[in-house]
């Protein structure tokens, strides 16, 4: 099978041998072939990676953090790593050894004097929804623009032999605009992570890449919840957000049944139907497989379905289901609290150039620490609310 690499190179061949006259019908179809051809490839390397997202230990946080693939010559890296530990260039020509360290609960636990291979982390999952949806990188931050049309209101008609045709409803267009907000790993104080000296120095673990994961995990964190939850005012419009009105709603008590679950399927067209997915959070999810017939049988039975030896396969009527916990519980008075649609139909993220982290040794040298910040311009926003369908839960 032909790479990516390789279908561009055989297109840049032919341009090439074209330089200077047209290309002929022959080369034409050739190349378009071969764009066609590249964009199959393109497409089978996006779905092998969201499955090997969706098969990792943590699909979620998977989906949500970009991890760098390994470099070959780690050299900067070690060099770099090096500077964080001494604070001098090209330490690894005279290597120091701290003399002593007061460990402490902000870091000092890390280095004991004897020490086990192994870091404790505390997880809660977090995204679902970025990993579903349409997303695009940009060079620049400019705002975005592209339009949007909904002409399903309007239908033709049969006109009479050497009747007038009668005047139709004009096209009208929308606008979709996508921002980009900086989203940082400061916090609400706006303070930067801090490392001691000592810590940097002493630990058994590769820090700076620890850090670093952590810090894209806290503006990770903060973006899946403004996907779901965001108003648009000072940041993204969410695909749930407040302001959205609800295509179905529970009854009073807010209690899920099977013929409320059926009347928000009805409100999704039909030709949105063919890679609908539900997302909703785990509290909601476990109220609907907690729903039962007069029988006493679930409504959902996930595990017949998956089998003893592997996890439940997550479905409701057809659909899978996308577990994002930014998404409140249905028993949130008047919260939107899933959606089912056309995920990558219904909303767009748009994100600029890479992640960055910034390393200041200097503003608390007098007190021995480093500051470590990160940060990321991205928004997001809903191009087609037709696509889904969007339950909220009563007022009362």
């Amino acid at each position: 099978m032909k790479t990516i690499e390789d279908i561009i190179t055989e297109q840049r061949s032919i341009t090439n041998a074209a330089e200077g006259r047209n290309l002929t019908d022959e080369e034409a179809t050739r190349y378009e072939a071969l764009e066609a051809e590249l964009k199959a490839t393109q497409r089978s390397e996006e779905i092998r990676k969201r499955q090997a997202a969706y098969e990792a230990p943590n699909a979620s946080l998977q989906a949500a953090v970009n991890v760098g693939t390994v470099k070959q010559d780690d050299t900067l890296e070690r060099a770099f790593n090096a500077y964080l530990r001494t604070g001098q260039a090209n330490s690894d020509i005279s290597e120091l050894r701290a003399q002593g360290t007061t460990p402490d609960s902000a870091g000092g636990y890390m280095v004991p004097p004897g020490f086990r291979q192994k870091l404790v982390e505390v997880q809660k999952a977090f995204g679902g929804l970025a990993a579903e949806i349409d997303s695009w990188n940009t060079d620049t931050g400019n705002s975005v623009e592209f339009p949007s049309n909904d002409d399903t209101g309007n239908v033709g008609q049969i006109t009479g032999e050497g009747s007038n045709f009668a005047g139709g409803s004009d096209l009208t267009f929308g606008t979709v605009t996508l921002g980009a907000w900086k989203y940082t790993s400061a916090g609400a104080s706006n303070a930067p992570l801090k490392l001691s000296v000592e810590l940097l120095q002493d630990a058994a673990f590769d820090l700076n890449s620890y850090v670093a994961k952590k810090l894209g995990e806290r503006i990770a964190r903060k973006q899946a919840v403004d996907w779901v939850t965001g108003t648009g005012t000072t940041l993204p419009v969410g695909i749930a957000n407040a302001n959205l009105t609800a295509n179905a709603t529970l009854a009073a008590g807010n209690a899920i049944t099977y013929a409320k679950l059926l009347e928000i399927e009805g409100q999704l067209d039909p030709a949105y139907e063919q890679n609908a997915k539900w997302v909703m959070s785990k509290a909601t999810w476990q109220n609907i497989r907690a729903v039962v017939g007069t029988d006493g049988r679930p409504l959902v039975q996930d595990q017949a379905v998956a089998g003893i030896g592997s996890a439940p396969t997550r479905m409701l009527l057809g659909y899978p289901v996308v577990i994002d916990q930014a998404f409140p519980s249905n028993t949130t008075l008047s919260a939107k609290f899933a959606v089912l649609g056309d995920l990558r139909e219904a909303y767009v993220i748009r994100k600029v150039g890479t992640p960055v982290l910034m390393v200041n040794p200097y503003s608390s040298a007098a007190t021995g620490q480093v500051e470590f910040t990160a940060w990321e311009r991205a928004d997001g926003n809903i191009q087609n609310r037709k696509a889904y369908s969007l339950a909220a839960a009563n007022a009362a």
